[in-house]
C-alpha cells in the first residue's frame, strides 16, 4: 500500500517554519523540502508478510491525528566527555556545520521510506557527537523526555581515525498528553578508520505512544560499531538496527532485548551487510512476551560478492509467558561469497516446565520462580552489555515489569 493514502496535514509552510525557527542553513532546508516532496511517492517500511497476513499493520497509523509538528517539545540532557563534542543539532550547525553537512543523510537516506522522509522533514531535536582523531571517550549520555504529541529526532555520530566512544541514549515520556503519541528517531554513525563506537539505546515510552526508529552505521576499515537496543515501552514499536561493513576487517555486534505485555506490539529487526574483506558480525536478540503481546523479528546477514573471509552469526530467542501472546521470527542468510562462516537460528518457546517444577519442589513460590527464570533468560544479553549503567537500567526495568 502506498503511503500516499495516509492522511498527514503537512505543508511547505510547516517545514519552513520549523527551519526558520532554528535559523538553519539553506542546504538543510532544501533537504527537508526534498523529503517532504518525496512523501507522495514513498511507501511505508517493508513488513514481513505471509499469505493473507501482514505481521505489522503500519497502515493503521493515523498521522493526521498523531503528528503535531509545530508544537514539538522535549527535555534533553546531554552529558559529554573530555576532548569530544556533544551538541544539540542547533548548536552543532553553529559551530560544526561542515561535520553535520557531510554526515547528514550519508548513512540513512532520508527518502528510504515514508517514515524516514517524514522524520527528515519534521525533526526538531537531535544531537551531534563528534570524536576527533585519537580521542577515547566514555560515559556520553543523551537522556530525553518527550513532552508533546509528536517528536522527531535526528542523531549524528562521527568518529575520526583511531578514536572511540561509548554512548547511552534513553527516551521516556514526560508531560502527559491526551490520546496517542508518535516518536521517531533516526541515528547515523560514521565510524572512521580504526575507530570504535558502542551505542546503547533504551526506549521506555508510555503505552499510548507509537515508535519508529532507524539506526544505521557505516563501519570503515578496522572499525567497530556495536549496538545495544532495549525496548520495553510504547504501544507499537518498529525498530531497525543496521550496519554496513564497508571497510576491510570491520566488525559489528547488534544486541537486542525486549519485554512486551498487555497488547504491545514489537517489530524489531537487525540487519548487517558484509561488503568488504575479513568482516565479522554477531546478532543477538532475546525477548519476553506476556498477556496478549506480540513480537515480530527479522534478522538479515547479507554477504556481498567481494566479502572474502566473512564471519557472521545470528541467534534470536523469544520466551512466551502467556498462551495468548504470539511471536514470529524470520532469520535470513544471503550469501554471495563462498569464503564465509555463518549461522542463524531463532527459537520461540514457553517457560521450561521441568525447570519450573524443580524450583517449585524447592519451596520457591510459583510467581517468584517464574520471575527468576525470566531474569535468567535475559542473562546472555545482559552479559553482552559492557556499559554498567545501561545494564543496570535494563535489569531494573525488567524487574519492574515482572513486579
Amino acid at each position: 500500500m502506498s503511503s500516499k493514502a495516509l492522511p498527514a496535514d503537512l505543508s511547505e509552510e510547516t517545514v519552513r517554519a520549523i527551519s526558520d525557527e532554528r535559523d538553519e542553513p539553506e542546504w538543510l532546508l532544501e533537504a527537508r523540502l526534498d523529503a517532504l516532496s518525496a512523501l507522495e511517492t514513498l511507501d511505508l517500511p517493508d513488513v514481513i508478510q505471509t499469505p493473507g497476513r501482514r505481521w505489522t499493520n503500519l497502515e493503521a497509523l493515523d498521522f493526521e491525528e498523531l503528528v503535531d509538528p509545530l508544537n514539538a517539545a522535549d527535555t534533553t540532557e546531554r552529558v559529554t566527555a573530555e576532548g569530544i563534542k556533544v551538541l544539540s543539532f542547533t548548536e552543532a550547525l553553529d559551530s560544526h556545520e561542515d561535520v553535520v553537512r557531510d554526515a547528514f543523510g550519508s548513512v540513512v537516506d532520508p527518502q528510504s521510506n515514508y517514515l524516514t522522509a517524514l522524520s527528515a522533514a519534521l525533526f526538531t531535536t537531535g544531537t551531534l557527537i563528534y570524536v576527533p582523531e585519537d580521542v577515547d571517550a566514555e560515559d556520553v549520555k543523551i537522556r530525553a523526555e518527550m513532552n508533546s504529541r509528536s517528536l522527531f529526532s535526528h542523531t549524528l555520530v562521527v568518529t575520526e581515525k583511531s578514536s572511540s566512544v561509548t554512548i547511552l541514549e534513553a527516551i521516556e515520556s514526560g508531560d502527559e498528553v491526551d490520546g496517542a503519541r508518535y516518536f521517531s528517531n533516526l541515528v547515523e554513525i560514521v565510524a572512521g578508520e580504526n575507530s570504535y563506537v558502542q551505542y546503547g539505546s533504551l526506549q521506555n515510552l508510555d503505552e499510548e505512544t507509537y515508535t519508529y526508529t532507524l539506526k544505521r552505521g557505516d563501519a570503515g576499515t578496522y572499525s567497530t560499531i556495536n549496538w545495544i537496543e532495549g525496548n520495553l515501552g510504547s504501544r507499537l514499536t518498529r525498530s531497525d538496527i543496521e550496519t554496513e561493513l564497508n571497510g576491510d576487517s570491520s566488525e559489528t555486534k547488534i544486541v537486542g532485548a525486549f519485554f512486551g505485555h498487555d497488547d504491545q506490539h514489537l517489530d524489531v529487526n537487525a540487519r548487517v551487510w558484509h561488503k568488504a574483506e575479513h568482516t565479522t558480525a554477531d546478532l543477538v536478540t532475546r525477548g519476553v512476551l506476556d498477556d496478549e503481546a506480540r513480537s515480530v523479528y527479522e534478522g538479515v546477514q547479507d554477504v556481498g560478492r567481494d566479502a572474502w573471509d566473512t564471519s557472521s552469526f545470528q541467534r534470536e530467542n523469544t520466551l512466551m509467558l502467556s498462551d495468548d501472546s504470539e511471536a514470529d521470527a524470520s532469520p535470513k542468510l544471503i550469501i554471495n561469497n563462498h569464503d564465509t562462516e555463518a549461522s542463524h537460528a531463532a527459537t520461540v518457546g514457553q517457560v521450561d516446565k521441568e525447570e519450573l517444577f524443580y524450583m517449585l519442589s524447592r519451596s520457591i513460590p510459583e510467581e517468584q520462580a517464574r520471575n527468576m527464570l525470566v531474569e535468567g533468560f535475559f542473562v546472555p544479553v545482559l552479559e553482552e552489555i559492557s556499559v554498567d549503567e545501561f545494564r543496570e537500567d535494563l535489569q531494573e526495568l525488567i524487574a519492574a515489569r515482572l513486579r
